[in-house]
């Protein structure tokens, strides 16, 4: 059975190495593609091809219908452009290829857009911290008096952004400058802020939240159109360096569930949890494999291959292992030769 992965998160390395790992029959046979000629995960593939530049979205989605078509692809898990294509299901049917996606179009074009994901997410076990949105300076400077009233500590964000880009801690005594040569992380003067919103005038859409302070969770999942079929959640430390701890707390596993029956959630996808006020709540969904997947197979579920093979043959034919609760894990690193293809 012929898989492809196009250009995605470097968390396609992982992917493929478990599942040729877990693939002792050799079933599989695993395509990827990049527009980097030295993308690491071409060298774990069975196969790499270099992928086209500088198409609009439309030809994208025609050049893969014709990669499929050529390369005779029975499953397409993709990355690039994985929202459009989880609404072109239908054209890959069409010529023998299902698409493996998160959720529908709609779904992760949801998720997708916190402002809107969060303004419709009821989750009693693990509530969306409260927020609000903005798009100016006015709009921000009245958030900014509503929530501070009644937390201590706020922080912004980008409504639409990956990698946690764009997102700041106000602080309310040192300038940017100050926190720059500090090392301070992820921080911003407020009034550097409020100064810089008010020069831009209008932007895109922005979130100001209450900052949750406490432990964050990220949890490693398996869906099948809404059904949880696995699930490993990793607890974060507050320091670097001492690896993370398999936790799997019955009431983040009953918020995953949850969320993953109301998006119909499907393939392998992520969760972030994070506490503050005493309470947990709900930071995201990535409908995507996470960077640390590769940390919560080591607790016993191989992710990807469950997602891969429950897909193309029914889960009822997949055996799904005890997860090793309680141990810590971390992700090492080691130098290798990148593959390199001829581009002439």
């Amino acid at each position: 059975m012929r898989v492809w992965f196009n250009r995605t998160f470097s968390s396609v390395y992982a992917a493929i190495n478990l599942i040729r790992e877990a693939d002792g029959e050799g079933r599989f046979h695993l395509i990827y593609s990049n527009a980097n000629p030295h993308a690491a995960a071409g060298r774990v593939a069975h196969e790499f091809f270099v992928e086209p530049t500088g198409l609009e979205n439309d030809a994208y989605i025609d050049w893969c219908l014709a990669f499929c078509r050529e390369h005779e692809v029975d499953i397409f898990i993709p990355g690039r452009l994985s929202t459009e294509l989880a609404g072109a299901h239908a054209r890959f049917e069409a010529q023998g290829t299902r698409v493996l996606s998160a959720a529908t179009q709609a779904q992760l074009e949801l998720i997708h857009d916190k402002g809107r994901f969060y303004a419709s997410t009821e989750l009693a076990g693990a509530p969306v911290a409260e927020f609000r949105v903005f798009e100016n300076i006015a709009q921000f400077d009245a958030g900014y008096a509503e929530l501070r009233a009644r937390y201590p500590k706020l922080c912004v964000k980008p409504s639409r952004s990956v990698y946690g880009l764009g997102f700041a801690i106000l602080d309310e005594e040192r300038s940017s400058a100050a926190l720059l040569l500090a090392g301070a992380e992820y921080h911003i003067g407020l009034e550097d802020m409020r100064r810089g919103l008010a020069e831009l005038g209008e932007f895109r859409t922005m979130l100001l939240m209450a900052y949750l302070d406490g432990v964050e969770y990220s949890v490693d999942c398996v869906g099948d159109n809404g059904r949880l079929v696995a699930a490993v959640a990793r607890k974060k430390p507050m320091q670097a360096g001492r690896g993370q701890v398999i936790d799997m707390r019955d009431d983040i596993l009953e918020a995953t569930a949850e969320l993953a029956r109301i998006h119909g959630l499907n393939g392998v996808f992520n969760v972030q949890f994070r506490e503050g006020d005493g309470k947990l709540h709900l930071l995201e969904i990535n409908p995507r494999m996470s960077g640390g997947v590769g940390m919560a197979c080591v607790a016993g579920p191989n992710l990807p291959y469950i997602a891969l093979k429950g897909f193309a043959d029914g889960f009822d034919k997949v055996a799904v292992p005890p997860v090793r609760n309680g141990i810590r894990v971390a992700e090492l690193t080691s130098p290798a030769e990148l593959h390199t293809v001829d581009l002439l």
